[in-house]
């Protein structure tokens, strides 16, 4: 594998610039990708562009940048997508600076910044593993890489260009079908790892498992209709959206009672009941809850350190089960009658129980 340093100005970058969905991201007459499978997404906030350009235009050094050369010819950008895009959307002119798009620049500003000269390292030859290995090295500098972003790097190929088309963009079907649902961004790979998490657990395989599996296949077809799934399962067990449903562990919730019968209609009177029950203290576990029946996800209200003093003073440290003495830190406070069976977080239902008991109780 062969690294050389060269130099090359702006206005040959940006030649041929385009970037959709359909023809993908180029530049360099159409010979630089600039935005390849295992890259992330644009994340540059628009500060961020803007501060490239004004160092661009006052000739301050940029970081350099590395390209890697392709057997036929054309490139494939490694390293410096960030600061390669503010530039070609500047030139392109999609936003401006100090209040100036490009276009507005006088006549010997824009010669002096399409001959900026970028430093750029081309690597040449080498297999396609120790290509991605130097991009681990290398890439050490802009926004951190995200888990699922580094993971998008080893397990780059046609599966990951397409899995991206439905989770990665920023107005993906994914987005726009199932955002109420989710929670993160698009474009840092969160909606991707959502989806690879849950069917992952399905298969009962590591994210990273499920990617190996599938790397080399032509399309996403499994992943992007169990999603789907997903949704409809969701839609129909719980219809009446509520914002506490936002970004909750929906396929893993599928994966365990996706094929129970549920009453949508009986679930949602019990969700009324348990929104308006001041001993819920986690509206948004109300829903695994209905599901397993697990108290946990509810954050029932606790007694209170004051309660907790009052009832250990009442029963002079005598546990109520096993009648043992018991130091209060050695103590927990329960309730009599079950909050499942109407019992209030108060102090008339609430016994100070020794450890030991309390657990046992508990494991019932």
């Amino acid at each position: 594998m062969e690294i050389k340093m060269h130099e090359i100005p702006i206005r040959e970058v940006i030649k041929g610039y385009v970037d959709n969905s359909e023809e993908g991201c180029y530049g360099y007459g159409g010979k630089l990708n600039i935005r390849p499978p295992y890259q992330r997404e644009f994340v540059y906030k628009l500060n961020q562009r803007r501060a490239v350009i004004e160092s661009i235009q006052k000739n301050f050094p940029l970081n350099v940048m590395y390209w890697v050369q392709n057997d036929d010819g054309t490139f494939e950008l490694l390293d410096g997508q960030q600061r390669t895009l503010s530039i070609c959307q500047y030139v392109n002119g999609d936003y401006s600076v100090n209040k100036m798009y490009f276009k507005n620049l006088l006549p010997d500003e824009k010669d002096a910044l399409l001959d900026y000269k970028l430093m750029i390292y081309i690597c040449s030859g080498g297999t396609d593993r120790e290509k991605l290995d130097w991009f681990e090295i290398v890439n050490i500098a802009g926004v951190e890489l995200t888990k699922q972003e580094n993971r998008n790097i080893i397990y780059s190929g046609a599966w990951l260009t397409a899995a991206k088309k439905f989770f990665s963009k920023k107005d993906c079907a994914a987005q726009k079908n199932y955002g109420d649902y989710l929670k993160g961004s698009a474009i840092r790979q969160d909606f991707l790892e959502t989806a690879l998490k849950w069917i992952a657990d399905r298969y009962k395989i590591s994210v990273e498992d499920y990617m190996a599996r599938h790397q080399h296949d032509t399309h996403c077809n499994e992943l992007w209709i169990y999603f789907q799934n997903v949704f409809a399962w969701v839609q129909a067990t719980f219809p009446k959206y509520r914002r506490e449903m936002k970004g909750l562990s929906w396929g893993l919730m599928f994966n365990r009672h996706g094929e129970k019968f549920l009453d949508a209609d009986e679930l949602e009177r019990k969700i009324v009941a348990l929104m308006e029950d001041d001993e819920v203290k986690r509206n948004a576990g109300i829903y695994e809850y209905l599901l397993d029946g697990n108290e946990k996800h509810l954050n029932l209200r606790k007694f209170s350190a004051k309660v907790k003093r009052a009832v250990y003073e009442r029963q002079d440290g005598i546990c109520a089960k096993c009648g043992g003495h018991f130091d209060l830190k050695q103590m927990e406070a329960d309730h009599i009658t079950p909050w499942s069976k109407g019992g209030k977080t108060e102090i008339g239902n609430c016994q100070m129980l020794c450890k030991n008991c309390n657990r046992r109780k508990s494991d019932k």
